[in-house]
């Protein structure tokens, strides 16, 4: 019996093993499997370089809209970690995700509305239904009952807060500081603002994560172990409110504080 495959039809259709030609009909196969890129690639002057271009330029797009920016520092609000001329890298997908800021994270936010039309860069001291509170016996800041030993962060010199404030922070919004107190609008100026001084966790655009220029600044930004010991608004202690003079004093016993809020070379962070 001859035992011997006889070839299919499959079998004839393919190219021979010792055979180093290749048939034409793969030619027009092979060129078509991206008929979309090779149009374009046709069409753009400078053909797949310029297309090449425009993916990255396209993928640069989208990253710095939905996932990281870059900011640049130009004040000294920030202090001694933040320096003029610095530009942190932004994670702004850090709280799209259930997460919501804590305690002790520097944040870029639009300030539209409640600070002046920029986007401003501060740390987070209090978080929806905190208690905070300036100042302690020792005048360190207080929240939920738990004082907050800040001198690891704070620009030399500068105390927690010349201005005395007591408030509530309302669920769903924060009240920032900066770093360098001495030198910061932020939230203790605008008590009495709309807002009460207090960002809504929705103007939040991310979370600082790293120094990334200039290149000897290089470092990343962690969360201080500061707030670590800080108890939650819920676990918290009922403390006795701290008498504050009338609302619109706090903001006026600070040389430089106002009550209307604007975009000032103190406190912007340009993206």
């Amino acid at each position: 019996m001859d035992t011997e495959a006889q070839p299919t039809e499959r079998d004839r259709s393919s190219r021979p093993s010792g055979s180093g030609k290749t048939p034409d009909t793969e030619g027009p196969e092979d060129r078509s499997r991206f008929p979309l890129v090779s149009r374009l690639a046709d069409w753009l002057p400078g053909g797949r370089i310029t297309l090449t271009v425009f993916v990255c330029l396209a993928s640069l797009l989208l990253l710095n809209t939905f996932v990281a920016q870059p900011f640049q520092i130009p004040s000294g609000s920030m202090e001694q970690g933040l320096r003029i001329g610095d530009r942190v890298l932004v994670n702004k997908l850090a709280y799209r995700f259930g997460a919501g800021p804590r305690r002790g994270d520097v944040v870029v936010f639009d300030g539209t509305g409640y600070f002046g039309d920029a986007d401003y860069i501060k740390r987070v001291v209090g978080v929806g239904g905190d208690h905070v509170v300036c100042c302690d016996k020792d005048g360190r800041i207080r929240v939920n009952g738990r004082s907050v030993d800040e001198s690891t962060f704070l620009h030399p010199g500068d105390s927690p807060s010349t201005v005395p404030f007591d408030v509530v922070v309302p669920d769903g919004t924060l009240f920032v500081l900066g770093d360098h107190r001495s030198d910061s609008r932020d939230s203790r100026d605008h008590l009495g603002s709309p807002g009460g001084g207090m960002i809504p966790v929705g103007a939040v655009i991310g979370r600082a994560e790293a120094i990334v220029w200039p290149l000897g600044h290089w470092t990343r930004l962690h969360r201080p172990g500061a707030y670590a010991r800080v108890p939650a608004a819920a676990d918290a202690p009922a403390p006795a409110r701290v008498p504050v003079a009338a609302s619109d004093e706090p903001v006026s016993a600070r040389p430089h504080a106002a009550a209307a809020a604007g975009p000032t070379a103190a406190d912007g962070a340009h993206g």
